[in-house]
């Protein structure tokens, strides 16, 4: 069997390839798991602080999808970034 060898992706290129593609992103909160961020990265520093652009609030229990513009979301807050590019939102 041959054994197939991953390289380690730090967290800091997956934010910046983020940043720089301006793919619209899902971020998943780290104190309330029906409510959920939409949006473009459009700058973030050290601690994860996110600068998102073209926000909606999600609140899947509520079944609401809130316009909030341009935000800052504190990085203590962010518990999980994934790509939404190529799905219907």
């Amino acid at each position: 069997m041959a054994e197939s060898k991953k390289a380690l992706v730090q967290p800091v290129n997956v934010m910046f390839r983020h940043l720089q593609t301006k793919e619209k992103v899902e971020i998943w909160l780290f104190d309330n798991k029906f409510i959920r961020m939409e949006g473009i990265i459009r700058g973030f520093d050290e601690y994860m602080n996110l600068v998102l652009d073209k926000v909606f609030e999600v609140n899947y229990k509520a079944k609401t999808r809130q316009d909030l513009g341009m935000i800052l979301l504190k990085g203590d807050c962010v518990s999980l970034i994934r790509s939404l590019d190529g799905e219907d939102s």
